[in-house]
């Protein structure tokens, strides 16, 4: 865990032992300075469709457009849909607003979703490159990247999140970000 990640898990750790009754208070505070509605814009690589929706109206994530999130990241080679884990929209954006890129830019899906069989198939032909439990089976992964964003930096975006799994492949040109546990490889 890098040390900015260490200090908000500190930080973290404090509010959740030592500060029960300022919680309210930041709950609160953190309710007001949400977006009315949540955009999302994304463009899948391999299917060539896209989507440019809002996914949440303040606390509440929308069903509809949950639904369509669900069918348009559907694993690509057997068409079979997941259901996606709504923390991975506000990671977009949040690495979005992390970034100051621009909302017209879609986010590109390399890979969303992904079906055991097509996981082990491709675990099978990749030489091993493919993880045995990817998150990716559980909906609690994307492999993106952003157009008008340098790789690296799209990479070192959602590591300063501290929000989950980043992984950076430079030869294969994306970044995967996932909402498991805070790690980078």
């Amino acid at each position: 865990m890098s040390p900015s990640c260490r200090a908000q898990s500190d930080r973290r750790r404090f509010l959740r032992f030592g500060a029960a009754a300022v919680v309210p208070l930041l709950a609160l505070a953190a309710r007001a300075s949400m977006p009315a509605e949540r955009h999302i814009a994304l463009v899948h690589t391999h299917t060539r469709e896209s989507v440019n929706l809002a996914y949440a109206a303040g606390e509440r994530y929308i069903p509809a457009a949950m639904a369509t999130l669900d069918r348009f990241l559907r694993d690509h080679y057997s068409g079979d849909v997941g259901r996606i884990d709504a923390q991975l929209f506000d990671l977009l954006y949040r690495v979005r607003r992390e970034l100051g890129a621009s909302d017209e830019v879609p986010f590109e899906i390399i890979s969303g979703y992904r079906a055991p069989t097509t996981n082990a198939r491709l675990r099978e032909s990749r030489g091993g490159g493919v993880a045995r439990h990817s998150l990716h089976m559980e909906g609690r992964a994307l492999d993106i990247r952003l157009a008008t964003v340098p790789l690296p930096d799209l990479r070192d975006a959602a590591l300063a999140l501290c929000a989950g799994g980043v992984g950076f492949y430079a030869r294969e040109q994306f970044v995967h970000v996932d909402t498991g546990r805070v790690r980078a490889w």
